[in-house]
């Protein structure tokens, strides 16, 4: 199970590829000042919020026009700070994007792509990603990218040949097995998301090299994460909270379902393949009576809540689930106002995690308690349990660095500490680590 992906290329397996050099379209088109204008507006966004930090990666997306990379949209849309849609499921979930620039210049900078680098990227969506990785690596370096949709391959083909940008190869395939003919690469990146890490990624990299992939560590929680083998060990070098289309159609996929706590669908929450819950009763708990737990624990306004969402995924039997009601179960009173939503799930059981305003800190600034609102049967000790891992995180884990490692299933099992945890999934153990 553990070796499962652990596969190179049969010798006389083929896979799609077009050297964007080659493609012909009449896509192309010439930025406008307005163009223009839109995109270092967007950069300047970008650097405002704390991204594009590495010179290459802020001169790449000012030269890159992203328009050219979601013809459909408008100008105004295709320079948002926002991600664009491309396509749908059956069920109208997004399955593919351009990703929010914040985000893809978060990764950009977590990857360090070198001038003269040869880079993996998975998932190539519009190509606007790989487009900016061709400008980082230069005339001297060149990047791969793959998707599993044809649509998507010759979209993100036609879209860069539209920029004028030739030294990526697109290529039609299962993005979990890398691609062992262009081993080994100094950079890989996965702009998809995995819960398992795919062996070939990591033996497709150079002595020193670097993987970047938007990983879901437990439940619903996610991070971005860099790992560099440093004593024979995968351990992170930077994470970033990060949230990302997970891979599907292969070896690695992640299956998640989001399961309906409403008769009309308007509240939902997500389950992912190792998490429990039982759906039928689940349905319609929201009418039942509720039970709230304040912890005590505050946070100013624009304070992150990530490391305490990471702990209660540890910590919590069942993980910490993404939970999304709509606007109308809001105004009516069905879930309390929250800007961003997570829950715990215990069978017919729901918590979701909720906030009060509080007194101000010494420097005057507003805080606000977290708390935890249940419903269903066992919700009070639910709930109880929950405010009680925010307190144990809050009084002595709040201030400590995480480390993440990647280690072979069936590894020896390390020495109980408090603040480790290890979670198998099915390629690999992730060690979380507060230290």
């Amino acid at each position: 199970m553990g070796s499962s992906d652990h596969t190179a290329l049969p010798a006389d397996a083929t896979v799609e590829s077009d050297s964007v050099g080659a493609v012909s379209t009449d896509m192309i088109a010439t930025p406008d000042a307005a163009a223009e204008r839109l995109r270092h507006a967007l950069v300047d966004s970008v650097r405002k919020s704390g991204y594009a930090c590495t010179p290459s990666v802020e001169t790449a997306m000012r030269a890159v026009a992203r328009h050219l990379f979601v013809p459909e949209a408008s100008l105004e849309d295709a320079y948002a700070n926002a991600t664009v849609h491309i396509k749908y499921d059956g069920d109208g979930a997004s399955i593919s994007c351009a990703s929010q620039p914040d985000i893809v210049a978060l990764m950009l900078d977590q990857l360090q792509a070198q001038p003269g680098h040869t880079v993996l990227e998975l998932g190539a969506g519009t190509g606007y990603n790989a487009g900016l990785l061709g400008h980082i690596v230069g005339e001297t370096g060149h990047v791969t990218t793959i998707d599993v949709d044809q649509d998507l391959v010759d979209g993100a083909r036609a879209h860069l040949s539209a920029a004028g940008i030739e030294n990526v190869d697109v290529l039609l395939g299962d993005g979990a097995l890398g691609h062992s003919q262009g081993a080994p690469y100094d950079r890989i990146i996965a702009t998809v998301g995995a819960h398992g890490i795919p062996h070939a990624w990591m033996d497709q990299l150079t002595p020193g090299g670097r993987l970047v992939v938007a990983q879901r560590l437990r439940g619903s929680v996610c991070r971005s994460i860099a790992y560099e083998r440093q004593e024979g060990a995968w351990r992170s070098v930077s994470s970033q909270l990060n949230t990302f289309v997970p891979l599907r159609q292969g070896i690695a996929d992640d299956p998640r379902r989001m399961v309906p706590l409403t008769a009309d669908g308007s509240v939902r929450v997500q389950i992912n393949e190792e998490q429990a819950a039982h759906s039928e009763a689940l349905l319609g708990v929201l009418d039942q009576p509720a039970h709230e737990a304040w912890s005590g624990v505050t946070f100013r306004g624009r304070e992150s809540w990530e490391w305490m969402w990471l702990w209660l995924a540890c910590t919590m039997d069942n993980a910490l689930s993404r939970f999304e009601p709509d606007a109308p179960a809001v105004e009516r009173g069905l879930v309390r106002p929250r800007f961003q939503y997570m829950a715990v799930v215990d069978r017919g059981a729901i918590g979701y995690l909720v906030n009060r305003q509080a007194e101000k800190d010494q420097d005057g600034r507003q805080l606000y308690e977290i708390g935890v609102v249940g419903h269903g049967p066992g919700a009070d000790e639910l709930v109880q349990r929950a405010v009680a891992e925010m307190r144990t995180w809050d009084s002595g884990y709040r201030d400590r660095e995480v480390q993440f490692e990647i280690q072979p299933l069936g590894s020896e099992p390390l020495d109980p500490r408090p603040g480790r945890f290890a979670f198998d999934n099915a390629l690999n153990r992730v060690l979380i680590e507060w230290q």
